[in-house]
């Protein structure tokens, strides 16, 4: 694991008051004001941390003084040996606060879900998926909107884009984009066999418009009648939106809406949220072509996860976790899993800044 030095700590700790004593000042412009609160929130754990670890530290120092004193040994080789267990996890809580941060993670994110082979019921799988995250993000105090969905007759999705709000979205979702596979005798199979089906989910971050450059010349955008489920305004007004972004050849279709202004609007915002995945992978790709991190290689084609039914178990096969709690994390209970995925992340990433 990457040790932290002395000579970053002492700097962690000035930066922060330094921070805290230029904005007790009151001299400030507004905008120096906003910058200077902005990273000392940011810091604030941080230099917490910090701080403990130096405790930690002077304490474990004055400690394996009284070494020395006959009648304090005892004591101290007790409080010695509290102050060693202690101390690697305050280290520990330090370096992982000091990993360079993914700037996407504390973004929206949008969702999309997609049934992959398996028929019917790859469909109502990813409907199980969908209501999976749903109820997980509703837990996280978090709000989960529909921007596009294509239904299979039988029930669930044959594909499903939802945009997730919420604090850290991206960073608690990121891991899960892959195929997703479920093992259970589906509800269409008389016969009683167990069927192997798959999903894939994808999360991209959220972007604004400042993050991806689009120009009007670069989209190719075709106007038709909606079709499919929709009540009686579907064929009735030409409000459906195809849009073709032609550098990267990427299509959005959207149809959703009743009106052609909101189904573009929508369709935008998935191309941005696509287009900013697209430039991430790009400043990514030199990193994972040196080393691939097992957990976020973000590749979409890699089987990532294994819900079987009959055993009531889910496997991650990146970190070779298998839970017994099948009918929980499938009502939203996620937290083990994803807490899991982020701490082993964290570890890789440690592990690496060692190397």
């Amino acid at each position: 694991m990457a040790n932290v030095s002395a000579r970053q700590i002492d700097a962690i700790i000035e930066r922060h008051a330094a921070l805290q004593a230029r904005m007790a000042t009151g001299d400030m412009t507004p905008a120096d004001f906003v910058a200077a609160s902005k990273e000392f929130a940011e810091l604030e754990p941080v230099a917490a941390a910090a701080r403990e670890v130096v405790r930690l530290r002077g304490e474990l120092a004055a400690l394996g003084e009284m070494l020395s004193d006959a009648e304090m040994k005892t004591m101290a080789e007790e409080e010695i040996a509290a102050v060693k267990e202690a101390l690697p996890a305050a280290e520990h809580d330090l370096a992982v606060r000091l990993l360079p941060k993914d700037v996407a993670d504390e973004r929206a994110a949008m969702l999309e879900i997609r049934a992959g082979t398996g028929g019917d019921e790859a469909a109502l799988f990813a409907g199980d998926l969908l209501r999976m995250y749903s109820r997980y993000a509703d837990a996280q105090g978090w709000k989960v909107e529909i921007i596009s969905a294509n239904e299979a007759e039988v029930g669930g999705y044959k594909e499903v884009v939802a945009s997730v709000t919420g604090q850290g979205v991206f960073a608690k979702l990121k891991f899960e984009s892959g195929v997703h596979r479920v093992q259970r005798v589906p509800v269409t199979e008389s016969g009683g066999r167990i069927h192997t089906s798959a999903a894939t989910v994808a999360v991209l971050p959220e972007a604004e418009e400042v993050d991806v450059a689009i120009e009007e010349k670069d989209l190719k955008v075709d106007i038709y009648r909606s079709s499919g489920a929709g009540g009686q305004h579907v064929n009735t007004t030409d409000s459906a939106i195809r849009i073709t972004h032609i550098p990267t050849g990427l299509v959005v279709i959207q149809q959703d809406q009743r009106s052609q202004h909101k189904n573009r609007a929508k369709a935008m915002q998935v191309l941005r949220a696509r287009l900013y995945d697209l430039e991430r992978a790009r400043a990514h790709s030199a990193e994972a072509s040196a080393r691939k991190s097992m957990v976020g290689s973000g590749d979409r084609s890699e089987r990532i996860r294994t819900y079987n039914f009959p055993q009531g178990r889910v496997t991650d096969h990146r970190i070779n976790l298998t839970l017994h709690r099948l009918p929980e994390i499938l009502e939203g209970q996620m937290d083990e899993l994803i807490d899991a995925l982020i701490a082993e992340d964290q570890a890789q990433r440690l592990a690496g800044l060692g190397d």
